[in-house]
């Protein structure tokens, strides 16, 4: 191959399959190579196995600065300070998986699978071959999910945060990348909406009514509702081990009798309360099951906003405060680390605020308890039964 040079680079003969690499006479073992989409990037190959390093892609890169670059590696290898120990990105990232079972929530490992996997499908290429735009690629194809796609961010920046600590790359592809500010949502529901949609999680039933019903009770989260066991309920109260706690510390709140006795009729007699399909595994059917939900809304003649689950545990809060509780009573309840027990506040304060939480519960089951009693257009057991209700969302 001659010298490379702009003109001939623009020429360079797209491969009917695969990539080929033409090499310069120039600056031996640097040249581009050209996949068959047509994308051309500059390498330059070095170790005993003849590996190819990635240095950009043209013409994002110039080759100019491709020959400056590939010349300063060349020069490193021969020093002996450029000892290549990367590995294909399969391989990587089941080590890095595996890294991440021993210290992480199963939860965790699960989400950095699933994300990694589907967002970043980079196969047997080596991980230090991966570059910024080949990230920039993947993460711009989820402009239209935010949520998904500051998720998927933050999985590949601590990977390669993990590759770098291991050797496998010198620099992170993902430095200077930042997640997309998103507006925090606010939304609380009101009485009415409250009332409807315990209304239509009472119709429902188990398993995902009584995780709504739950939710609306104690204001937790529905990812330490869905994991709630047997075991950890005590009387009146329900202990989640730092495992299930999204802050990792063990919580104990008290529960009313409204709670109480959704959870008595939850069936069986497992620990695990909320089962999933075929009574395997934990629930996680939310997407349908909230489907239902909204069918018996609609059917009631309520008149309902877009809502969340988390909508819940907001809506919990606020609920709360209006009737009075004090705000460090609601932190304690919601398990919150920061606020009035951020800092040396949450070194030092150690009283457990259990009878002000019980004096909470007990004012806030009385406030849904009458909010049901009010709403004459409660949902009516003519109303297709859940078996039916749940057979609609089917298609």
């Amino acid at each position: 191959m001659p010298r490379l040079t702009d003109a001939s680079l623009r020429a360079l003969p797209v491969p009917a399959k695969g990539q080929r690499t033409y090499f310069d006479e120039a600056v031996p073992n640097f040249g581009c190579r050209v996949s068959q989409g047509g994308t051309k990037s500059f390498v330059v190959q070095l170790g005993a196995d003849r590996r190819l390093i990635t240095i950009g892609r043209y013409p994002l890169i110039s080759l100019a600065k491709a020959r400056e670059e590939a010349k300063r590696l060349l020069a490193e290898r021969t020093l002996g300070r450029f000892r290549p120990q990367s590995i294909p990105w399969d391989e990587a990232l089941e080590l890095f998986l595996a890294r991440c079972t021993q210290k992480n929530k199963p939860r965790t490992v699960k989400d950095y699978r699933r994300l990694l996997k589907r967002h970043f499908p980079f196969g047997r290429r080596k991980v230090s071959e991966i570059t910024p735009q080949d990230i920039n690629h993947r993460i711009d194809r989820l402009r239209g999910t935010v949520s998904e796609q500051n998720h998927a961010l933050v999985a590949i920046k601590i990977f390669f945060a993990w590759a770098q600590r291991r050797h496998y790359v010198q620099h992170s592809p993902c430095e200077g990348m930042q997640i997309v500010k998103r507006q925090p949502r606010t939304r609380v529901l009101s009485s009415e909406e409250l009332a409807a949609v315990y209304g239509a999680a009472t119709q429902v039933g188990y398993p995902f009514g009584a995780i709504v019903q739950l939710c609306i009770l104690t204001g937790q989260r529905r990812g330490e509702i869905v994991q709630l066991r047997r075991s950890y309920l005590s009387g009146d109260t329900v202990t989640l081990p730092p495992s299930v706690t999204k802050n990792n510390r063990t919580h104990t709140f008290p529960i009313g009798n409204m709670a109480r006795s959704v959870i008595q009729d939850i069936p069986g007699d497992d620990d695990l309360l909320f089962i999933g399909t075929g009574g395997k595994g934990i629930f996680s059917d939310w997407s349908k099951k909230k489907t239902a939900v909204g069918i018996l809304i609609a059917e009631s003649g309520h008149d309902v906003l877009p809502w969340t689950l988390h909508d819940l545990r907001r809506t919990f809060a606020s609920g709360l405060a209006s009737l009075g509780i004090r705000l460090e009573v609601i932190e304690k309840l919601l398990n919150h680390v920061s606020g009035s027990f951020a800092g040396v506040a949450g070194i030092y304060q150690r009283h457990s605020y259990l009878e002000e939480m019980r004096v909470a519960v007990d004012a806030w089951e009385k406030h849904i308890a009458s909010l049901q009693r009010r709403d004459r257009r409660v949902i009516s057991p003519l109303l297709s039964p859940p078996l039916q209700l749940l057979e609609k969302c089917e298609d």
